[in-house]
């Protein structure tokens, strides 16, 4: 089987996906619960394993830990996206019942966008190699200003793009159901849509920072697409599931920040010494871990 035929099937995997999803699972709108969330999480992480062990056969142990290394560091990053997530439907007030929409169609959009990101992005790795450095730098800094953030607020407020929209289209000044747009004459959007901007607007700021990570572990774009799309696809059932858990893990942030300077660091130094894949995967797992693990045994004091 060569390697189109490979992206070919992927790509139509993910579509009869997300279809199952909206078109069966979720057809009518309703609030998520723990266990159901649960389950499509460890539904999604299983079929992850199962992709890897394709892989492992397809291409060999090194493909199969790349791909394993940049799922373990999409996904932790994707937690990040969490609290943001939960932050922006507090700031808005999106009912719950509503909230699974606008995660699957800005999902949608994350994975077009995480697309072009990568092509581009190993094309011009490959064309300048120069801006591996620039990749490298760009982690570390992130990772430094990630471990000197303390509470993570959101300011939609601010955001160009969602002011630009309030500009260009009339928004009704309440939700309609799980509606986007309205007729009441002419078309309306909703503070769904609202919303939709900005979780679409604030994951492409993420995307600056996790696809470098990625291809700091390899340069595969079909490694770096795919753990990518695991990790994405997975984010909106692992959001339900841990919704009521985000405080819990205070600690994480730090792990993240150290994971961001770590795969940062390994892309500057990679001219000079090649960190080996399953040492990268270690130390990432380990650092997670490790923060997991102070949270719980550390629990955050409420304020007073």
């Amino acid at each position: 089987m060569n390697q189109l035929t490979f992206w070919i099937l992927f790509n139509l995997f993910v579509v009869a996906m997300l279809v199952l999803d909206l078109g069966v699972f979720h057809r009518r709108a309703h609030a998520v619960k723990f266990r159901e969330a649960l389950a499509w999480s460890v539904m999604w992480i299983a079929l992850a394993g199962s992709f890897a062990a394709l892989v492992y056969l397809w291409h060999g142990r090194p493909a199969a830990l790349e791909f394993v290394t940049g799922y373990v560091i999409e996904l932790s990053l994707s937690v990040d996206n969490l609290f943001v997530f939960l932050l922006i439907f507090r700031y808005f007030r999106v009912p719950a019942a509503h909230q699974h929409k606008v995660l699957f169609w800005g999902i949608l959009g994350a994975l077009i966008m995480r697309g072009i990101f990568i092509l581009l992005g190993v094309g011009l790795i490959r064309q300048f190699h120069w801006i591996v450095y620039l990749f490298g730098a760009l982690l570390v800094y992130s990772g430094i200003k990630l471990f000197r953030q303390d509470d993570m607020e959101i300011h939609p407020e601010k955001n160009p793009v969602l002011r630009a929209f309030r500009r260009w289209m009339p928004v009704t000044p309440d939700f309609e159901g799980n509606k986007f747009w309205v007729r009441r004459p002419g078309l309306y959007a909703t503070p769904l849509l609202i919303v939709l901007v900005v979780v679409e607007t604030t994951d492409l700021l993420f995307a600056v920072d996790s696809i470098p990570a990625v291809l700091a572990i390899t340069l595969n774009a079909f490694i770096v697409y795919t753990s990518n799309v695991f990790a994405i696809l997975g984010l909106r059932s692992m959001y339900f599931a841990l919704a009521g858990m985000m405080e819990v893990f205070h600690y994480l942030h730090y792990g993240l920040s150290i994971v961001l300077i770590f795969v940062g660091a390994k892309m500057l130094v990679s001219n000079y010494y090649a960190i080996p894949t399953s040492v990268a995967l270690g130390v990432v797992a380990g650092v997670l871990l490790i923060s997991v693990l102070a949270s719980v045994a550390h629990p955050k004091k409420a304020r007073t």
